[in-house]
């Protein structure tokens, strides 16, 4: 059987022993597979589970919507675990900067971080549902997502930790989100708004190809000071 054609799939997988599988596979290459495992054949991986070709009884690839998990070149956008809330709380609640041309962050308190995690989960139910953490080699580095949907369009966010800005991430996850989007969900517009000032946030908008189609002028007021709000789009 010709598993490549479900590298970077989702599929559902029934097993030799009566088991079913669902989930993104990740193709094995059978020299891979023997150095790694062991094996003697190709075979995918179904988030950390390998099945190898012979183990495989039939496949098929399944439309999935929502909040899926994603792969990118060095990022695995998944769903949110409970015991993300600690991290997120340390790594992006206690940052001053998280809020700085917001003035919200979720994470502020442990607390706050917990009631956070667990509303995100909650709403997994919802296929109009998307809310990702970015992770890399299990480090929680960031979070992505599409909250405001506005009929035609829905509003993406994202939020990286500070030591891992400036690497590229913010964008590599923002591509796929917006890939994911328009091409599996149908969403015709995706937007985005930032502060004007908010360099970092404008350059990832514009290197994953959205484009600036508003300008509010002091349109966005946080604490005491106002900035001039950029409004940007993306269609497919």
């Amino acid at each position: 059987m010709d598993l490549t054609v479900y590298d970077e799939k989702h599929v559902r997988i029934k097993t030799i022993y009566a088991d079913t599988i669902t989930g993104l596979a990740r193709y094995g290459n059978r020299d891979f597979l023997e150095c790694e495992w062991g094996g003697d054949e190709d075979g995918l991986f179904i988030e950390d589970r390998l099945i190898y070709n012979s183990q495989i009884e039939s496949i098929e690839e399944i439309a999935v919507h929502g909040t899926a998990e994603l792969w990118t070149e060095r990022l695995v956008l998944r769903k949110y675990r409970p015991e993300d809330a600690e991290a997120l709380y340390q790594r992006l609640g206690t940052d001053p900067a998280m809020a700085q041309y917001s003035g919200w962050n979720p994470y502020a308190t442990l607390e706050k971080a917990q009631e956070t995690v667990r509303r995100f989960i909650a709403g997994y139910d919802d296929a109009r549902s998307y809310s990702w953490v970015m992770d890399t080699d299990d480090v929680v580095v960031g979070t992505i997502g599409a909250y405001e949907d506005q009929g035609e369009c829905i509003e993406v966010g994202f939020s990286i930790v500070r030591n891992w800005q400036g690497r590229g991430l913010a964008t590599e996850a923002l591509k796929k989100v917006l890939a994911y989007l328009t091409e599996n969900e149908g969403i015709p517009c995706v937007t985005a708004w930032c502060a004007s000032e908010n360099i970092g946030s404008r350059r990832v908008l514009e290197k994953a190809g959205m484009r600036l189609v508003r300008t509010e002028k002091e349109g966005l007021a946080v604490g005491d000071r106002l900035y001039d709000k950029l409004t940007y789009e993306y269609r497919r």
